[in-house]
């Protein structure tokens, strides 16, 4: 991730869209681009292809899914470009649409639980280097929604931890949640990645592969 990466922002409240470009970029983002509307941000992630976008799903000129529909459009073109929905709605459709490419650099928060400056930073910086930053309300709705389940052979706690996977925290920041070791944690993990069958090489992409499995994709 460069040292000030490129950041778009789409939010169609002038106040909000405002703010937002402030606090990213005393960050350390640089925000080439902030839009108010759909087809400003289709124009904006295709010019730009930005490190990071942090987009609204309601957006003129419908003012229902606008947001989220041209980020899977461009995704769809522009495979792991990275995108955070900030909303205050969960579209499941549209969502686990947006998550089923398998690319990562995905996020999705809820604006009325984002609590502080620090939490929401955290998240864009973890979707602009290629991770995951789920809200646990997000998860829910999705798993809730899935009417399979590939993850029967978890245990709850391996379940636990993969829920904190998805939500971006890293292995440190899980064993303080869960209240036990960082090497409980990697053996946790292990088996997880272990029991889904992923194999791949690249330790960040494994736990991309395994909170998509989470979420239903």
């Amino acid at each position: 991730m460069p040292a000030r990466p490129r950041c778009v922002v789409a939010e169609d409240q002038y106040l909000l869209r405002d703010g937002l470009t402030h606090l990213l970029t005393a960050h350390g983002f640089d925000v080439v681009e902030a839009v108010g509307t759909g087809p400003e941000l289709e124009r904006a992630l295709r010019t730009h292809r930005p490190d990071v976008s942090v987009v609204d799903v309601r957006m003129p000129p419908t003012l229902t899914d606008e947001g989220l529909q041209v980020a899977l459009a461009v995704r769809r073109d522009l495979p792991g470009l990275p995108i955070l929905v900030l909303s205050q709605h969960v579209e499941q459709l549209y969502a686990r649409e947006l998550l089923a490419d398998g690319a990562g650099a995905i996020g999705y928060l809820l604006k009325d639980r984002v609590f502080n400056a620090d939490q929401f930073i955290d998240a864009v910086r973890r979707v602009a280097g290629g991770g995951t930053a789920m809200d646990p309300e997000v998860i829910a709705k999705l798993v809730a929604g899935n009417a399979s389940d590939p993850l029967a052979a978890l245990t709850p706690r391996e379940r636990e931890v993969l829920e904190l996977m998805a939500e971006g925290c890293s292995n440190a920041a899980i064993a303080g949640r869960l209240h036990f070791s960082e090497g409980a944690v990697g053996k946790h993990t292990a088996n997880i990645f272990a029991k889904l069958g992923i194999v791949a090489s690249d330790d960040t992409n494994r736990r991309v592969l395994a909170v998509l499995a989470f979420l239903g994709s």
